[in-house]
């Protein structure tokens, strides 16, 4: 039980977020409406990819200072379960400016970033599975995934910020946080955010996990 209890309170925190987000009420805003509870879903997803990523950064810098397997596994699985996050993050965001924008996919700067991101990212797979030779397969995807990270956030949060965009925080647009996001979403969103982050590194966790009997079998 001891080693279990982020488990169990990520569950907790994903079952109260999910019961509140379509059952709290939310601020009555125009255009954006109900679909505003959309952001307790939403954003959680990117977050949680975000975290994911920068743990497999960080993995991938301890493989190529000690060679040791395990730290490349947990890298790549990491990425593989960021990855599921990206897409998810992608289909409620096209969900939500289908209902907001009028189209799933306007020509949107954040979008098109979020898109190349996610790409890139797959490549990183793809290239993984180009290469037959452990040790080579996994110094060359490690130093790749070291590179990728900050493009990642270059193309997340840095050049948005310098165009036109529809997305909050961007483009000249105010955040949520400086004219909707009152304290009664925050008391939703931030545990959407925790709990999604841990379910995301328990689901990460697990694949690592299934990755070592494989390979130990």
């Amino acid at each position: 039980m001891q080693k279990n209890w982020w488990k169990i309170l990520a569950s907790v925190l994903i079952l109260y977020s999910v019961i509140a987000g379509f059952l709290f009420e939310v601020p009555r805003l125009p255009i954006l409406h109900e679909s505003i509870r959309n952001l307790y879903f939403h954003v959680p997803m990117w977050f949680t990819m975000i975290v994911l990523y920068l743990i497999s950064v960080i993995y991938s810098i301890k493989y190529l200072s000690s060679g040791d397997e395990k730290h490349d596994l947990i890298a790549v699985e990491m990425v593989n379960t960021g990855i599921v996050f990206g897409f998810l993050g992608l289909v409620t965001g096209m969900i939500w400016a289908n209902f907001t924008w009028g189209s799933p996919w306007p020509n949107d700067p954040k979008l098109n970033s979020a898109a190349i991101a996610t790409l890139m990212y797959m490549a990183y797979i793809v290239l993984r599975g180009s290469m037959d030779e452990e040790q080579k397969r996994a110094k060359i995807s490690a130093v790749y995934n070291v590179f990728a990270f900050p493009v990642m956030l270059v193309l997340l949060f840095i050049l948005p910020r310098m165009t036109d965009s529809l997305h909050p925080g961007n483009g000249g647009n105010p955040g949520f946080n400086s004219y909707d996001l009152d304290s009664q979403m925050r008391l939703v969103f931030y545990p959407a955010v925790i709990g999604w982050i841990l379910i995301g590194v328990w689901i990460a966790n697990m694949r690592y996990r299934t990755r070592l009997i494989e390979i130990n079998s």
